[in-house]
């Protein structure tokens, strides 16, 4: 039998989210998002907190990368940074588990080692290491990431000063790691996603560039207001 992993190489994943304040943030316009984008030839889908995953995967049987944006005070760390958030996930019906793998302070006492063997063990899913430079992403693939995304880059202290999508940094991590990488964050295009898998992608998630209706239409409005 496939792995939800490897149904996953050379193909779109549709990153389906909405800010908290949206009307979009609900389960039932989640799961809509999730089964157009794959009617239209999407393969996976990514998915935050456990009500979302638990309706999208009502309605799908295609593979879910599940997580759970959490703030913590005191903590840069939010995508599923503790055990129980990934627990809460898996339960829900997420095939992969997302987690930040950046070496910031964690909250509570789990390394992210720990971390990813709970996960491996205890709940028995493979883990996508969400980071933001290449030495982040070889350090979780030593502490056992299945895959590893360049999710984070652009969006941590480290990185805060760059614009993603960072293709040398996808090359870089396309060399030197052994599993796979997955292309994330700032892919506005089609032409883009197709650069992605050229530079050595195992898949392309596209999120805002699709489903953001909020952050697109304030794009807009802000170009046409401008003076």
């Amino acid at each position: 039998m496939p792995t939800p992993l490897s149904l996953l190489k050379n193909s779109l994943i549709v990153s389906c989210q909405a800010p908290v304040e949206s009307p979009l943030h609900n389960p039932v316009v989640i799961a809509a998002m999730a089964e157009a984008a794959i009617n239209q030839g999407a393969v996976g889908v990514r998915i935050d907190t456990p009500t979302h995953v638990e309706m999208v995967r009502s309605r799908l049987d295609q593979p879910i990368i599940g997580l759970w944006k959490r703030v913590i005070p005191g903590y840069s760390v939010y995508i599923t940074p503790q055990f129980h958030h990934a627990e809460a996930v898996a339960s829900a019906g997420a095939d992969i588990i997302a987690v930040d793998a950046t070496q910031r302070p964690r909250p509570g006492e789990e390394s992210l080692p720990t971390l990813i063997q709970q996960i491996h063990e205890r709940l028995g899913k493979p883990v996508m290491a969400d980071v933001d430079t290449l030495d982040n992403a070889l350090k979780a693939e030593a502490a056992g990431a299945d895959c590893v995304g360049t999710t984070l880059f652009g969006y941590t202290e480290t990185t805060q000063h760059e614009t993603p999508p960072s293709f040398d940094l996808l090359a870089a991590m396309a060399n030197r790691c052994q599993i796979p990488v997955i292309c994330e964050g700032g892919i506005a295009t089609a032409a883009e996603a197709k650069q992605a898998l050229d530079l050595g992608a195992y898949a392309v998630v596209v999120g805002t560039a699709i489903t953001g209706i909020d952050s697109l239409v304030k794009r807009y409005v802000e170009a046409l207001t401008s003076h």
